[in-house]
């Protein structure tokens, strides 16, 4: 019975062992760039373009860059065939975790990525996000008085 359940457990370990993906082994591998480094890209707007991979809530909350085209992470792989390929490109997340798996997915697809930030990193070395305030909601308007004589 030990040599059976000893023969099982190796054989999960072996199907494990087989799973994971050898190009993903070390992590991440796109460049995270340093906020002169980001602020030198972006002094140059014709020439990058900056994709932000953050949910909308995570953009209004935290805040952002000026001008980005913004493409959730999970959506990326789909919309390649609209990203132009004739800038380059910035990934941005919060702390340039997604925007790193990002930025690798962009440049196995033969785009040319710069790298990636976190914009909660750039605002913590000094720089300055762009934050929208929300307009309040607007009174409900009614027609209680509609089509009366």
């Amino acid at each position: 019975m030990k040599r059976v359940l000893f023969a099982l457990l190796l054989m999960t370990a072996a199907a494990f062992g087989q799973q994971t993906n050898p190009q993903n082994a070390k992590g991440p591998q796109a460049k995270v760039l340093s906020r002169a480094e980001f602020d030198a890209l972006i002094a140059k707007p014709s020439d990058v373009l900056l994709i932000d991979v953050r949910r909308p809530d995570e953009i209004s909350t935290n805040g952002g860059f000026p001008v980005y085209l913004n493409i959730q992470i999970g959506d990326l792989g789909k919309e390649l065939a609209w990203i132009p390929k004739d800038r380059t490109i910035i990934t941005v997340s919060n702390h340039a975790a997604r925007g790193s798996v990002a930025a690798d997915l962009l440049t196995k697809n033969g785009f040319k990525v710069a790298g990636t930030i976190g914009t909660e990193t750039y605002e913590q070395a000094g720089g300055t996000l762009t934050r929208i305030v929300p307009p309040p909601p607007q009174a409900a308007v009614t027609n209680a008085g509609a089509g009366k004589k």
